[in-house]
């Protein structure tokens, strides 16, 4: 076994965006930093991701924000509609909400994020480890480390961002993810593909009973994504084979003929069920804290998690710097005021993911009179997102 324990301030567990943000933002506040991946080589699952301005604007203050804007697309609404009878509802004008918040709103293929952090990372000096399953956390009071079968990380802090099954955080509290017995299917193909019926310059989200649609443009519009998203009533029977492509005909049976000339564009062979945990009010236990869906996995309705981790990364970074001296970080500070800030936070993000779910999915005179508020709403209103995108 190799026993790695020189020259690591911080040892992060997972390569993925979390992870990824993570390692840049403390090594740009001056820690020497090693992330362990798993797989063999660091890369995403293709498919697209929003980016709303509370993660631009770091994005920016990271000196990445340019790159995203020439690999992703700034659309220019974000638009409901009704997906029973295709109405418009309501919209948000993201030329001004970039003027109010200070940073756009962008969508982007989930891997050409992926692919410009590891870039940063490498270019910024991060040891970036691949083929390490980390399977436990020796964890002391002034360092920690991550253990694997071929080797040993030692860090002052050992930082998990291995997601929402995370086995980590399971040496800081003991609980399960939480079905929510809805699953997506997603799609990303060319524009050429697409047929004149469908949309492609803003974000569109169709509302309907139970289900949804999202579409929107990647890579400078050369590609249409697509995530459609039903509670599968196998899940709800508590059936094992819950969320397969015959429930996805049957949930968007009835809607409208813009979502149906959607539909085709999706992958059939992959479902993602969806899952998130009850917020916990500590991510640390000595030398070892939570970031990203380890932390705080959460439903996709707000289009938050990457954010979020985005958030993460950014608080722990400055925090270190805010509580470092001559003889560097001060951890337990750090930490302390890492818990208290980002779970009061991420756990609003949790709840409200929740309840936008509800309020998408609901039915009958629910439905009539959430299309009626959603209608009467003025496009200049940001009472129920300023707390969300002004960060």
């Amino acid at each position: 076994m190799t026993v790695q324990t020189s020259k690591t301030d911080v040892v992060i567990v997972g390569g993925g965006i979390g992870g990824l943000a993570s390692a840049l933002a403390l090594t740009r506040a001056g820690l020497r930093v090693r992330v362990l991946e798993q797989a063999a080589e660091f890369g995403e699952i293709g498919f697209g991701l929003q980016l709303a301005p509370n993660a631009t604007r770091i994005l920016r203050s990271w000196g990445l924000l340019g790159e995203v804007v020439e690999r992703g697309v700034l659309p220019g609404r974000l638009v409901m509609r009704d997906a029973l009878d295709g109405t418009d509802l309501t919209y948000l004008d993201l030329a001004a909400t970039e003027r109010r918040y200070g940073a756009p709103y962008a969508v982007l293929h989930r891997s050409d994020l992926h692919a410009i952090l590891v870039r940063a990372c490498d270019a910024a000096g991060v040891d970036l480890v691949t083929d390490t399953t980390v399977t436990d956390a020796e964890i002391g009071d002034d360092h920690a480390v991550a253990v694997s079968a071929v080797r040993r990380d030692a860090g002052e802090l050992v930082l998990a961002a291995d997601g929402l099954k995370s086995l980590l955080r399971g040496r800081v509290h003991q609980d399960e993810p939480v079905s929510s017995a809805y699953v997506a299917y997603r799609g990303a193909i060319p524009m050429p593909d697409v047929g004149a019926r469908i949309a492609a310059e803003d974000v569109v989200v169709y509302l309907g009973p139970h289900c949804h649609l999202v579409q929107y443009p990647l890579r400078h519009g050369e590609m249409f994504n697509q995530i459609a998203v039903f509670r599968s009533p196998k899940a709800l029977a508590g059936e094992p084979d819950w969320g397969s492509p015959d429930e996805l005909d049957a949930a968007f049976a009835d809607t409208c003929e813009a979502v149906q000339a959607g539909l085709p564009h999706l992958w059939r062979e992959r479902w993602w069920r969806m899952y998130d945990r009850e917020p916990i009010g500590t991510w640390t236990r000595g030398r070892l804290a939570l970031t990203g869906d380890a932390a705080h996995p959460m439903l996709q309705y707000l289009a938050q998690g990457a954010c979020q981790a985005i958030e993460d990364a950014d608080s722990l970074a400055t925090l270190v710097g805010k509580h470092s001296g001559a003889d560097g970080p001060d951890w337990d500070r750090a930490l302390a005021d890492y818990t208290e800030l980002r779970t009061v936070r991420t756990a609003r993000v949790q709840r409200t993911a929740r309840n936008w779910g509800e309020l998408w999915h609901c039915d009958g005179l629910f439905r009539t009179v959430r299309n009626a508020l959603l209608t009467d709403r003025d496009p200049a209103d940001y009472r129920y997102i300023d707390w969300l995108y002004g960060g």
